[in-house]
């Protein structure tokens, strides 16, 4: 059975501290073809369109498109602070190998 990614309280805090939703904006996670693995991710901040999966938290939105959505099933997005910088990431139970950029993987 396929459930929605889940969304950390900690991507959602700092969506707040970008103010994302203070413009209009949630955080778009999708996925598309490409990438040194097979399939790659795109996060990026953008409108919520019609089709999209919305995952509200802490006044902000995580939204995924209904193509991505079976990709991400299960999928865990959250924000991780390390030394070579701060960036979202996805754990994704679905892939069965990822590259060293963490952006790329494959089924």
């Amino acid at each position: 059975m396929q459930l929605p990614p889940k969304v950390t309280d900690r991507a959602f805090e700092r969506l707040s501290e970008i103010g994302a939703s203070a413009e209009g904006k949630a955080l778009r996670v999708a996925v598309e073809g490409g990438g040194c693995s097979g399939f790659q991710y795109e996060i990026k901040l953008d409108e919520p369109s019609s089709d999209d999966l919305v995952l509200e938290g802490n006044g902000e939105r995580v939204v995924v498109d209904s193509v991505s959505l079976p990709f991400l099933s299960n999928a865990v997005i959250d924000f991780s602070e390390e030394l070579i910088g701060a960036r979202f990431v996805i754990d994704n139970p679905n892939a069965t190998s990822s590259c060293g950029c963490g952006t790329s993987f494959s089924m």
